[in-house]
């Protein structure tokens, strides 16, 4: 469904949530934020978003759900030593080994001249503390693995297009950070939005072991796998073993690839939620109307075109798909896995079987065929 959908009345569009955004990459007009009708999650993704995140949140709490965090791309910019290092040092050590070319190391030579002073993550933890204990709402976002970006050549805030180096962050250094993260999300109660791209097993891997490490706290906390491009068949792994995993879709990136459509279908009705993962609120409610209209025809859920009495009376069976998704994101925020709704053997059933014909075994199309987001100035 590449076209935009028809909007719904505004009663109906005040119970739509965009579950991972980025607002503060664009200018936010306060006329736009005023006439905004959904609740948006907006994410922060490196230094200079996090106090935008704060402050967008402060003002407008009704509309705004505040999402602190370091995202991937920007991992770099981050030392995990506990002593004082050098930029050098500290860039040499993460981007470049001792088998590297002289085609790497000549790129890391332009590259360095313009990447920040490192930050040290004890740093990042005290602020991002401090964040997330301000706004008892508040996620960690956007946090994550990403195998398949690089290092641009320019500085980011460079205008399209942008040249891009050899270079790539281990990923042994992006799950040190985001674990680190996650460890202080988990400590507080906050769920966390997680992007993962080109690391479908490392992902699940990396699940696994926060399961075994985190025990029953674990489950105190929800993780929305956003604009998931997992295969169909390992979400429903990782569905069966973790309780508190939800996946979220978005039109911009979901629907480059048909393997969507098996994800929709394949994904308990009790887990899955919208996004618009756009950087301009102006947007955001068109991109996030369109995946509700699309998990709806998928699934064969209706469109509700109103919101009142007669509407919140009908029997779950009869739910429409904005209902469905307000009471899976009532259930994501809850902060508990074993609070959230189940689905009922029917549902469970049908599930499955709208999704037997429909997924291969090994489709991955996150993994091999994603291209690279480029959000304006900021983000890179």
């Amino acid at each position: 469904m590449d076209a935009d959908t028809a909007l719904p009345p505004d009663d109906v569009l005040a119970q739509v949530v965009d579950v991972h955004c980025h607002p503060t990459d664009s200018p936010t007009p306060g006329d736009q934020m005023d006439a905004l009708k959904i609740k948006v999650c907006a994410m922060a993704t490196q230094a200079h978003d996090q106090s935008k995140v704060r402050k967008l949140a402060e003002t407008y709490p009704d509309k705004v759900i505040p999402c602190f965090g370091w995202h991937p791309w920007f991992s770099h910019f981050i030392s995990l030593s506990d002593r004082p290092v050098s930029k050098e040092e500290h860039y040499r050590a993460v981007l470049l080994s001792d088998e590297s070319s002289d085609a790497y190391t000549d790129a890391f030579n332009q590259v360095v001249k313009w990447l920040p002073e490192p930050t040290p993550l004890s740093s990042l933890l005290s602020e991002l503390r401090t964040n997330l204990t301000a706004f008892p709402n508040s996620l960690l976002g956007e946090v994550g693995l990403d195998r398949s970006f690089r290092i641009p050549f320019q500085p980011y805030g460079t205008p399209p297009p942008r040249r891009l180096s050899p270079l790539t962050v281990p990923v042994e250094h992006q799950i040190a950070l985001v674990e680190a993260q996650i460890d202080l999300a988990v400590g507080l109660g906050r769920s966390i939005s997680f992007h993962s791209v080109k690391a479908q097993n490392i992902t699940v891997d990396f699940l696994d072991r926060m399961k075994k490490k985190h025990g029953r706290d674990w489950l105190k906390v929800n993780i929305d796998l956003h604009s998931c491009g997992l295969s169909a068949e390992t979400w429903t792994r990782v569905e069966k073993l973790h309780p508190n995993a939800y996946i979220s879709l978005s039109q911009l990136i979901n629907q480059r690839s048909p393997a969507h459509e098996s994800l929709i279908r394949a994904c308990s009705p009790t887990r899955i939620l919208a996004e618009s993962d756009y950087h301009d609120i102006s947007s955001t409610t068109k991109y996030t109307w369109n995946i509700v209209a699309t998990i709806a025809s998928l699934r064969g859920w209706r469109v509700e075109e109103r919101w009142d009495a007669i509407e919140l009376e009908k029997p779950e069976a009869e739910w429409g798909v904005v209902r469905r998704l307000q009471q899976n994101w009532q259930a994501f925020v809850s902060g508990s896995a074993e609070i959230a709704p189940r689905e009922t053997k029917a549902e469970s059933h049908r599930s499955r079987r709208l999704n037997a014909a429909a997924y291969t075994a090994d489709e991955d199309w996150d993994s091999e065929g994603s291209a690279e987001i480029v959000y304006p100035a900021a983000t890179g």
